[in-house]
């Protein structure tokens, strides 16, 4: 995608439109590549065991069991998912004179369009730096919830089942007594030493907790008076304000015969699956060495974006006059060049890494795959479309465009939809991209050689 600038700047109206007819089919081509083919692929790469509808970390015993087997990603690449089909929002602004038969407002769409794709790329930027520490507050917040919920069911548990009255109002001659068994010396406050044993006792294997942070915010939500001690009042009062929390998340389920209620066992399970879905705080699954010498490392980097853009200057006019070349004398149109051949190489690099990543059968690993191919679209919805409307609004190009953006436009949001509210992939969602490719090349070819849309 990057000669698309130089092909567009090139020569007179007439060749620059019809070597960024070559770009757009590249743009086109890659976003349905990456959505459809690699999607796919991955998926079947890295399946791993479902068990209640979660993929089990390195395991595949079940080979290529459509329901059985797939794979599982976290929240944030559902997120990821639903800003990659926001991003298509340009394209709809900008083919919307078409849509409405009207020729005087084509220029202008062009311009709007360009506007809304330059700031949805300033924004995307802001988030992606944000992300991380947007992440891990909510890790935090998801770990505290997670506390508050094994917390609930050991007192629950250590109160035979009655921390509530039979009207489901919590039992607070029950919480004081349980504040009695916590406190070991019985001096009438629950020092911070005291909260650590009670957290070290109920073992949160299922999460990473930092006991000393988890202890620092029960005192927190217990300690009114600040003196870094929870009194019996406190410690009523706090536990009290939990259940009352845990009843409005979980929802009350009376069990017969016991005139108890099962919400708290519900709401350690959502919080458990809360945690999950957001993913560990590892950022990878390399070791990360100390870097020497970052300077030099961030000049070097420069250095290398600055030889490849000059790389692609060079090369970029001789690439477009091959494709033309190659299309006049095989008489393929020239689209279909950059829509099927190009994305293969310059999505080579893109493929080989996310299918050698999801081989790792992990969700940590699924997630960045899946959100690094939603990212690589998002990233050409906003920032190549961007130079692309830029050139055709400069250079007072045509818009011709309209097979290319509603193949764009149907892949992005069947995909976008379907991973924007779901995080396990059983084995036949592949299917589902599969099928899109040949689809998206029929629907193009029709489009434009049927009913003569270009």
């Amino acid at each position: 995608m990057s000669f698309l600038p130089v092909s567009g700047l090139s020569g007179t109206a007439e060749t620059a439109q019809s070597q960024v007819s070559v770009g757009m089919g590249l743009l086109a081509g890659s976003t349905v590549m990456l959505l459809t083919v690699i999607w796919g692929s991955c998926i079947i790469v890295g399946r791993c065991d479902l068990h209640d509808s979660v993929a089990i970390d390195g395991t595949n015993t079940k080979g290529f069991n459509l329901k059985e087997s797939g794979v599982s990603t976290d929240i944030w690449t559902c997120y990821a998912a639903r800003i990659m089909a926001i991003s298509v929002i340009p394209f709809l602004i900008v083919q919307l004179p078409q849509a409405l038969s009207s020729t005087s407002g084509r220029h202008l769409a062009v311009l709007i369009a360009l506007i809304i794709s330059l700031l949805m790329l300033v924004s995307y930027c802001v988030y992606q730096v944000f992300q991380p520490w947007i992440q891990r507050r909510r890790l935090a917040f998801a770990k505290h919830k997670h506390v508050i919920s094994g917390i609930l069911r050991h007192l629950k548990k250590h109160g035979l089942g009655r921390l509530l009255t039979d009207d489901g109002e919590p039992d607070t001659e029950i919480i004081r007594k349980l504040f009695e068994t916590i406190d070991e010396n019985h001096d009438g406050g629950l020092s911070p030493s005291e909260l650590r044993a009670l957290i070290i006792g109920i073992r949160f294997e299922e999460i990473d907790l930092d006991q000393d942070d988890a202890v620092s915010k029960v005192i927190a939500d217990f300690d009114t008076s600040r003196d870094n001690l929870v009194q019996e009042d406190e410690f009523v009062e706090g536990i009290t304000k939990w259940i009352n929390e845990a009843k409005q998340t979980g929802g009350a389920y009376p069990e017969s015969n016991t005139g108890t209620f099962k919400f708290i066992d519900h709401f350690h399970q959502q919080t458990k699956r809360e945690h999950a879905l957001l993913g560990s705080e590892e950022q990878s699954d390399e070791v990360v060495e100390n870097v020497e010498n970052p300077r030099w490392i961030s000049i070097k980097a420069v250095l290398m974006l600055l030889l490849g853009t000059l790389i692609t200057a060079a090369f970029a006019d001789p690439l477009v006059d091959a494709v033309d070349n190659f299309s006049e004398a095989t008489s393929i149109p020239s689209f279909f060049i950059s829509f099927i051949a190009l994305p293969l190489a310059t999505n080579s690099s893109e493929a080989v890494s996310a299918i050698i990543f999801a081989s790792r059968k992990k969700q940590r690993t699924a997630s960045l795959t899946f959100s690094e191919l939603y990212g690589a679209v998002t990233m050409n919805n906003v920032l190549c479309l961007s130079v692309f409307l830029a050139l055709v609004y400069v250079r007072g190009l045509t818009w011709d465009f309209s097979s290319e953006v509603l193949v764009i436009l149907i892949v992005c949001v069947v995909m976008g939809a379907f991973a924007s509210f779901r995080t396990t992939f059983p084995l036949w969602t592949c299917s589902v991209a599969y099928i899109l490719y040949p689809f998206s090349l029929g629907l193009v070819y029709v489009l434009d050689y049927v009913f003569g849309w270009s």
